[in-house]
């Protein structure tokens, strides 16, 4: 399987992780941010939409980061990262779906504030306000975390992975957060994970 999009790309991580969960052996390659290439003509036929991930599986060519997840999980990890059943794969899904919807401005907001912004150019009121929206929303993850191991139920499934992401990110970016104990707890067990560590708990750049 071939993966175009660059490491630090938190999208690009959801897919490398996702794949070397379910042993998928795949080579990527760097497009995007400083590469560039992907407001190529190659890339868009692939893309239209000329960001990152794209990944090509045997001729299947997938866009979109959680689809791409999904993709995955429902071929080569069905009853573990794919929940067979419709109700506990519902639960992983509604989570994919709440890190695009609700999470996903605030987390955007301080990140690209606090990393890849110049001190003299941050917004300090804006950062802390994404900040401190964000942990309130994270509060509604612990509260639902309070009697699962995992957001689907008692085990990993593929809807850990996209929240999973920026919980790292929460956890690494120099920002006041609420003590959320179920949040941390979730998080601690991602860390284990020995294909989170490679692919999501790196340098933010």
């Amino acid at each position: 399987m071939k993966i175009w999009g660059r490491a630090n790309s938190i999208n690009v991580q959801k897919v490398l992780w996702a794949a070397d969960e379910c042993g998928v052996k795949h080579e990527r390659e760097d497009v995007g941010g400083a590469f560039g290439g992907n407001d190529q003509a190659w890339y868009l036929k692939m893309n239209p939409n000329g960001v990152v991930p794209t990944i090509d599986d045997g001729g299947c060519v997938i866009w979109e980061s959680n689809s791409a997840v999904r993709y995955l999980a429902a071929k080569y990890a069905a009853g573990t990262l794919w929940p067979v059943d419709p109700g506990q794969r519902s639960e992983a899904d509604r989570w994919m779906d709440w890190q695009l919807s609700t999470i996903s401005e605030a987390m955007r907001i301080v990140f690209w504030g606090l990393v890849r912004t110049p001190l003299e150019k941050r917004d300090t009121a804006a950062i802390k306000k994404a900040a401190d929206d964000a942990g309130k929303l994270f509060g509604r993850l612990d509260t639902w975390l309070a009697d699962r191991r995992f957001v689907a139920g008692g085990h990993f499934t593929m809807g850990d992975i996209p929240v999973g992401c920026f919980a790292y990110r929460w956890y690494a970016l120099d920002i006041e957060r609420p003590d959320l104990k179920n949040l941390r707890a979730w998080y601690e067990r991602l860390a284990t994970r020995p294909a989170y560590a490679k692919h999501v708990m790196i340098k933010l750049t």
